[in-house]
């Protein structure tokens, strides 16, 4: 084979593949822009940002909410039952209350009895035995938490006393309880019954 030939074979070979230009045309229009794509991508990201953060606020606002609400209501549990704690405190401190505030009138009565009482020999075993008894109850009213009050001598307190009477008195200055009508009591830290009195003017 001479040069000739063998050069018109590489021409034929060359001239044999086709070139589509309209196919290469069309899988370019395929292809979408990647300036349109980047934009969109962009765009899209931005908005579920902007509802993820709104969403957090709506939620930590409720959250808020509702951890007031548990601390109110926490604050108001240990508000009832501190009161509740208080009365029953109370309850037990003074459940001989009614029984003894009932049982002063008695006291005072067996006083008057025992002050009026006639001194005789036959009668002498006989007081003594009113006398142990008084003594009794005066122990037991003590055991229960009563106290006697000792007005006589102390500064006017209308919290503990009862003025019936104001009296001039050279011995005591103004406002000075000089003389006890009735007994007053007291219930532990609580007055029963104030005593009855007569104070200096």
């Amino acid at each position: 084979m001479n040069k000739e030939q063998s050069f018109q074979e590489n021409n034929q070979s060359e001239q044999e593949i086709p070139v589509n230009h309209t196919e290469t045309e069309a899988v370019e229009s395929e292809v979408p822009a990647p300036e349109a794509t980047e934009g969109s991508t962009t765009s899209d990201t931005g908005s579920d940002e902007m509802v993820s953060k709104a969403e957090l606020e709506r939620v930590q606002a409720q959250l808020d909410e509702q951890t007031q609400r548990v601390l109110r209501a926490q604050a108001d549990f240990d508000n009832f039952r501190r009161r509740t704690q208080k009365e029953k405190e109370n309850l037990a401190k003074y459940a001989s209350e009614q029984l003894i505030t009932e049982l002063i009138p008695v006291v005072d009565n067996f006083g008057r009895a025992m002050a009026t009482k006639p001194e005789s020999p036959e009668l002498e075993s006989f007081n003594k035995g009113i006398d142990m008894i008084f003594r009794q109850l005066d122990e037991v009213l003590k055991g229960a938490g009563l106290t006697q009050m000792d007005a006589v001598g102390q500064p006017f307190n209308p919290e503990l006393h009862q003025a019936v009477m104001q009296v001039e008195s050279d011995e005591h200055e103004e406002g000075i309880v000089v003389e006890e009508l009735q007994k007053g009591y007291v219930l532990k830290d609580k007055v029963l019954r104030p005593a009855m009195v007569k104070v200096s003017s």
